[in-house]
């Protein structure tokens, strides 16, 4: 009895260290939460939200792994506001080619910010 309690708490032991390995994500997100936060809280300027987010897409790329669902998207809606739609379509389409499933989205940002574009 006593040898299958020890048998027992090694074979848990061993099965809690294997599962307490570091987890991983599929996509690179760096400070584009933080940063996220801090832009809807009126606490940092589109300007300084664009440059964080681009320093994320380098990281990203360097690190060879995709970024965030929507970071793109959140990175062309910047662009619109401080008036450079060129850039923001770029952002849009990257979204698009990255999350397939975000182009009825996407399409729907690049009719109404049209305008911006003109």
């Amino acid at each position: 009895m006593r040898v299958i309690k020890y048998t027992l708490a090694a074979a848990t032991a061993l099965l809690l260290t294997a599962c307490a390995g570091k987890s991983t994500t599929t996509y690179y997100w760096g400070d584009y939460q933080p940063s996220l936060y801090s832009y809807y809280q009126h606490t940092a300027a589109p300007e300084k939200e664009i440059e964080t987010l681009n320093a994320v897409i380098h990281q990203a790329h360097a690190k060879n792994k995709p970024v965030a669902p929507g970071l793109h998207a959140q990175l062309g809606l910047l662009y619109v506001d401080t008036g450079h739609p060129d850039l923001a379509f770029q952002q849009f389409n990257a979204e698009k080619t990255a999350f397939p499933e975000s182009a009825g989205y996407m399409d729907f940002l690049m009719r109404n910010k049209q305008g911006a574009q003109q």
